[in-house]
């Protein structure tokens, strides 16, 4: 729990121990508490004990304690030197220091920005800026005040959103809102929690599932009206910005629907039919606007005209190629996987085909981010649990990285996170993409796990 297992495996994990040591114990997992209760059947008497933790995702540390655990499920560890070799792991210092990760923020925002969400090579540099920011406030501020913690979403998105929307006011256009306010905030979406609260649910794992589905929600709904209020704060501060939204709102709008009734002004014309004693004609009637070309301008949700230079325009399709690896390389990194391991390498492997498999999907599957998610997953988890399986590796920290790669590129999919400024459709979005997830996820295992011996330790997957 500590170093961010999957909620929904521990209580069957903690069974497999306990059977393996032959203790007599039960389990209940809530949401940062385990419930354990230790029966002696000499004295009819329990003994129950409550253990609270709670913590961030450390893929490092979290591979040691599934090899400590699988050592002695195995019994080839002892349980007394496993209990030592835990405690020197839960007092070890962080893998990687805090400015460090501050520049690994900098630059999977960086990244994210052209490859999830159109940004140009001037949008990059800003993404990345508001994400070094947003990360050096969350390890030294908010972790060092619980006060500031309370409302450190709510102020980071502000000043995001305050930022980017100031900045695409320039007008010459060559900053785009969406871009720049989508990417920097990529390091607080509460991704990783939807999914392991649609994970529990789909376990029947009915209360803590509910509780953290809820939270997540809620948590989004404070990203999504931190974004809105820090747009407006800005438009409140300069009229002539939102005159201009307004109008180009009004341009880029094709077409006009009036209801009501046409009726000739003009009765001189033998040839109308409405002079010729039918009489006016009542119903709805659409006008389009056959002359604007700005919204063929428009990608993405950016503004990207021809004549625009090359850092103002889309990257190209090959720099996926390489963009994507070195992405999966540094996410791995930020959810602090060491630099020199065997997994770094499949994890990128991984990873890479998880956002190939998601592109292809997406290409022939339009507007539907849950199915094109669901397809990802599906290719992650048969990857993953087919090295668990068959090469000794461990299943979830492999696919971890490639999981999270679903998220940002499914919301991009589903509209982007700012979602037009609607907290309640980014709720919706996220929780489209995360079910489609959590489907492809547990379809994935349940072909691999169909086949082979039966595992004495419990599965450590997703």
């Amino acid at each position: 729990m500590t170093f961010g297992a999957p909620s929904h495996r521990i209580e069957s994990q903690l069974l497999a121990a306990a059977r393996i040591l032959e203790v007599d114990a039960e389990f209940i997992h809530l949401p940062s508490v385990i419930i354990c209760s230790f029966g002696d059947n000499d004295t009819m008497t329990s003994e129950t004990h409550f253990i609270k933790s709670g913590g961030g995702l450390s893929l490092g540390s979290l591979h040691k304690v599934h090899i400590i655990y699988r050592g002695v499920v195995h019994d080839e560890v002892s349980a007394r030197k496993a209990t030592e070799q835990l405690d020197d792991l839960l007092s070890a210092k962080p893998l990687y220091p805090w400015w460090f990760r501050c520049i690994l923020s900098f630059w999977l925002s960086v990244l994210i920005c052209p490859l999830a969400f159109g940004g140009s090579f001037i949008d990059m540099g800003i993404a990345g800026c508001g994400a070094f920011v947003l990360c050096f406030l969350q390890l030294k501020v908010a972790a060092k005040s619980a006060m500031y913690a309370n409302v450190f979403e709510i102020t980071t998105a502000m000043l995001v959103s305050f930022t980017a929307r100031g900045l695409s006011s320039i007008r010459s256009q060559i900053f785009c809102y969406t871009a720049v306010s989508s990417s920097a905030i990529i390091g607080i979406l509460p991704g990783y929690l939807i999914l392991s609260s649609s994970l529990e649910l789909a376990s029947k794992n009915i209360v803590c599932g509910s509780v953290k589905m809820v939270y997540a929600l809620i948590y989004t709904l404070f990203l999504g009206f931190g974004l809105q209020i820090g747009s407006d704060l800005y438009l409140l501060f300069d009229p002539t910005a939102r005159h201009h939204l307004t109008t180009l709102a009004a341009d880029i709008s094709t077409s006009a629907t009036i209801v009501g009734t046409f009726a000739a002004d003009n009765s001189t014309s033998g040839n109308s039919s409405l002079s010729s004693g039918l009489g006016p004609v009542y119903g709805t009637f659409t006008f389009t606007n056959n002359t604007n070309v700005m919204q063929n301008d428009i990608i993405d949700g950016c503004y990207r005209p021809k004549h625009f230079g090359w850092y103002l325009q889309p990257f190209p399709f090959w720099t996926q190629f390489l963009i994507v690896p070195l992405f999966s390389i540094l996410s791995s990194l930020a959810n602090l996987q060491p630099w020199r391991s065997r997994q770094l390498p499949v994890m990128v492997v991984i990873s890479c085909a998880s956002y190939a498999s998601n592109k292809v999907a997406n290409h022939y599957i339009f507007n539907r981010s849950d199915i094109v998610s669901a397809i990802g997953a599906f290719t992650v988890g048969l990857l993953g649990n087919v090295y668990s399986r068959k090469m000794g590796g461990t299943a979830f920290t492999s696919m971890v990285t490639g999981v999270l790669f679903l998220v940002p590129s499914g919301l991009s999919q589903a509209g982007g996170i700012t979602a037009d400024g609607s907290g309640v459709d980014i709720g919706s979005a996220m929780i489209a993409v995360t079910i489609g997830i959590t489907v492809g996820l547990f379809m994935s295992q349940a072909l691999v796990y169909m086949f082979g011996t039966r595992k004495n330790a419990a599965v450590f997957s997703f």
